[in-house]
């Protein structure tokens, strides 16, 4: 069995920052809606680690 993602989160850099910042956080700031529209996109079939990393690039 996996751990769950909230407990995983917290102790890697990428995704801990992601998950404690603003993932679940809701926003009607258009600029922030399209990103994560975009993130969306990108992340089928690709980790999120991958997508993260590149959205800092």
């Amino acid at each position: 069995m996996s751990a769950a993602y909230c407990r995983i989160a917290p102790s890697h850099l990428v995704h801990g920052l992601y998950h404690d910042g603003e993932y679940g956080f809701p926003t009607s700031e258009e600029s922030v809606l399209f990103e994560r529209l975009v993130l969306e996109i990108n992340q089928a079939g690709l980790s999120w680690l991958t997508i993260l990393k590149k959205r800092a690039a």
